[in-house]
């Protein structure tokens, strides 16, 4: 993703010469593209009977389907026992939590101000 997302459409040939040696087998590679673009990630425009391949979502997106999937099936789908999680054991302090709190809480303010 992070490829197209970089350099923009591309087909698969164009793709290959952005990785280093050993290269990817061109199938193997078709067969990732393919299965994100099955995944709505990638879509394609036809050239004949040649594919260029784009990113169909952005950066942020992807990002945020991560997580919101990773809560929703590993974590109970509550992103509050998530923080409880990274604060309990203790790859969150409790005033960073403070911290995190207190730029919420300003920025909707911020917000709420417009």
């Amino acid at each position: 993703m992070d490829l197209y997302w970089s350099h923009g459409p591309m087909f698969i040939h164009e793709l290959m010469n952005h990785y280093d040696e050993p290269k990817p087998h061109f199938n193997t590679l078709s067969t990732q593209v393919r299965t994100l673009e099955r995944d709505g990630f990638i879509a394609h425009r036809s050239f004949g009977t040649a594919y260029q391949y784009f990113p169909a979502i952005s950066r942020e997106e992807y990002g945020s389907g991560g997580i919101d999937g990773l809560v929703r099936d590993y974590l109970g789908n509550s992103y509050k026992d998530v923080v409880s999680t990274f604060v309990r054991d203790e790859h969150l302090s409790v005033d960073e939590l403070r911290d995190l709190v207190a730029q919420f809480e300003a920025a909707e303010n911020t917000s709420l101000e417009k």
